[in-house]
């Protein structure tokens, strides 16, 4: 069973930032919900690499660790220029130039909705109380007494 698709979302937002931090090279989002019945995002992100490639692994899975997100499994052979990260929700593809190219996930998954950055890296609003008009203090009388 697929949660829901704003944490599945949010997990995407980590796992972007953490792919950007690391300077992961073209990093595309998908949005497979429409098309797969077993995850809902892929993200896609090419490493300069093999030692890149496992830094990226590394920092994913402490963020993932840290936001107590359970790996349903991983691929990480060595030296194959590819890794795969499955938390569920989200499939995480880690690879190099010529491995991307080669598998052409993105051509597999043509049908597939891209995410754009922009609404991955966007700051949400902080919510603001409506502002209430201040009254006047009371001010006492001026002048003379009324008799």
């Amino acid at each position: 069973m697929k949660s829901t698709k704003t944490t599945a979302l949010d997990l995407v937002k980590i796992c972007y930032r953490v792919l950007d931090d690391k300077k992961a090279g073209e990093i595309a989002v998908l949005d497979v919900s429409e098309q797969s019945s077993i995850t809902d995002f892929m993200i896609l992100a090419t490493a300069t690499s093999e030692p890149h490639l496992r830094a990226l692994r590394v920092e994913l899975e402490k963020a993932l660790d840290a936001g107590h997100v359970h790996l349903v499994g991983m691929e990480t052979a060595q030296e194959s220029g590819w890794m795969v990260i499955d938390a569920f929700d989200v499939m995480i593809h880690l690879f190099l130039a010529e491995m991307r190219e080669r598998y052409g996930l993105e051509r597999l998954w043509r049908d597939a909705t891209e995410v754009s950055a922009s609404k991955l890296t966007a700051v949400p609003a902080k919510k603001t109380k409506a502002k209430t008009p201040r009254r006047a203090a009371p001010t006492a009388s001026r002048g003379k007494k009324r008799r």
